[in-house]
């Protein structure tokens, strides 16, 4: 036995060495880690179980009969973030370039099921070189199996791709099937045809980085949720996220002791947001203000940047919150930030996540582009995901919310549990000078001084339907708040809504806008 035990170990040296030393300083020389290298930065110390280390493929031809190593390219198994299991799995490009064969692809379909079954989040450390062309069609059928699996694990447990090398074709398909894409900028790439494609069929020329690489996809494309400037900060960060997150959607996210008073006055608030509503300001520090510790994980930050997502915490307890932001685009809505505030709803519904909705909306972008773009369906996205949500739900309208858009930003009419306002607030179907505008044009044009004439109108018509207790006083706001308990009203409200049972129709699935 001692023998046996001997061969065992040497046989697991080998997998964990990888095939050779120079293949290593090759993947280090482009300012990359090994797999295993990022496995323990993600996973707690000494955490990591592995299975099937010493897997290996059984293919034939093209010369694969004489290269045979252990993982065939892929580390899988599982260990903990915070004390709490996570399951992972992560290409290992020093061997035949990360790419997915059938034993490859088995591996991960394995890791992906115990997931699911164990209710325990999955991380997928991607570096690989798509289908390993040598095995043909079965490797696309390996890639069949992980998209179905992630399809199945979707709003069950939360699946977290991180992007740490090229990954082309079917590689970047399982991706933008999960809920979160981390990406490096620099080693990073994701696209479904390369740049020598792209030319042979196109003609134009285009490096990996400019096709797809890191900053492309966080900010013109949306396919990256977050982006790092090197591995080890990227790694921290998947971490603090899984912190923030339920393991499976049966789960309530974690609860931190919180040392931030419940009742800490936000005196602040009152000098951030101006009374104008055209004067600019940064929602985020509005955010800080409210959130513990000033604390919060903002979602594709350099995408759609005119609605913030964030993950942040009230009184210790994990929340959602959507906000339109009025340093860009002065906060409208439009096809890209419709897109991504509703799967950011769905995101945190599917995890029992309570949202929060801080209000402050001039309309929908108006434009030929946006019309033809399809801005009618990929607003009705956002709405959708709001009336399907049955996590607890609190808006808050800061200053003004115009037309259709506030009602797609969570308001009462579409079952927002509590809706709270600003002394200061407008409500209405649009803005007094556009409304004055269709409703006395007549009166206008007639006018000796149709100038003053319509100062006096929109004066009118402000006083008479835009006032700030206009809606509190027809029930579509539960309270007009002073600014300064903005962080406490919200934080008893969530408080009481803490179980509240929300029960959608039996049903198969809806059919929300695409």
């Amino acid at each position: 036995m001692r023998a046996a035990v001997a061969e065992l170990k040497d046989k697991q040296a080998q997998a964990r060495r990888g095939p050779s030393d120079r293949a290593t300083e090759a993947q280090r020389a482009k300012g990359k880690l090994t797999a295993r290298e990022r496995i323990e930065l993600l996973l707690d110390e000494g955490s990591f179980h592995e299975i099937e280390g010493l897997r290996r493929h059984r293919a034939t031809g093209f010369g694969l009969e004489d290269k045979k190593p252990y993982t065939d390219g892929v580390v899988t198994g599982w260990g903990t973030v915070h004390g709490r299991t996570v399951f992972v799995y992560a290409h290992d490009f020093r061997i035949f370039g990360g790419a997915l064969g059938e034993a490859h692809a088995a591996k991960i379909h394995k890791v992906m099921d115990l997931a699911r079954q164990a209710g325990a989040p999955l991380v997928s450390l991607n570096d690989g070189a798509g289908a390993r062309i040598q095995e043909g069609v079965t490797a696309l059928a390996g890639y069949g199996g992980i998209f179905q699996r992630n399809t199945l694990a979707s709003g069950v447990i939360p699946q977290i791709s991180v992007m740490l090398g090229p990954c082309a074709g079917g590689a970047a398909y399982s991706p933008a099937l999960t809920d979160f894409v981390f990406m490096v900028r620099g080693t990073s790439q994701m696209f479904i045809t390369g740049p020598d494609v792209v030319q042979a069929v196109t003609g134009a020329q285009v490096s990996q980085d400019e096709l797809g690489g890191a900053d492309v996809h966080a900010t013109t494309s949306g396919v990256a949720t977050f982006v790092y400037d090197n591995e080890l900060e990227c790694l921290e960060e998947v971490r603090f996220l899984l912190s923030m997150l339920p393991s499976n959607n049966r789960e309530m996210p974690p609860v931190v002791p919180c040392t931030d008073p419940v009742d800490r006055r936000n005196d602040r608030l009152l000098d951030l947001v101006p009374t104008d509503p055209v004067r600019s300001y940064d929602m985020r520090d509005v955010i800080e203000e409210i959130v513990d510790e000033g604390e919060f994980f903002e979602v594709h930050p350099l995408w759609a940047t005119n609605v913030i997502c964030a993950l942040s915490r009230l009184d210790g307890h994990v929340v959602g919150i959507i906000a339109n932001q009025a340093a860009s685009l002065a906060g409208v809505l439009d096809i890209e930030a419709s897109e991504k505030a509703a799967r950011f709803v769905q995101f945190c519904d599917s995890f029992n996540i309570p949202l929060v909705t801080l209000v402050d909306v001039p309309g929908f972008l108006p434009g030929v582009e946006q019309e033809h773009g399809g801005i009618i369906r990929h607003g009705a996205k956002l709405l959708y995901a709001y009336c399907n949500a049955t996590v607890p739900r609190v808006s808050l309208v800061l200053r003004k919310a115009y037309g259709g858009a506030y009602i797609v930003m969570d308001s009462r009419s579409i079952g927002a549990d509590l809706t709270y306002a600003w002394p200061g607030n407008e409500i209405a179907v649009m803005g007094a000078e556009g409304a004055a505008n269709v409703i006395f044009r007549r009166e206008i044009a007639a006018a000796e001084d149709p100038e003053t004439t319509r100062a006096e109108l929109v004066k009118k018509y402000r006083s008479e339907l835009m006032h700030p207790y206009y809606a509190a006083e027809r029930g579509l706001v539960d309270d007009v708040i002073d600014p300064t308990a903005t962080r406490e009203t919200l934080i008893r409200s969530l408080e009481m809504l803490r179980h509240k049972d929300g029960t959608l129709p039996s049903r198969k699935h809806g059919n929300p806008p695409t």
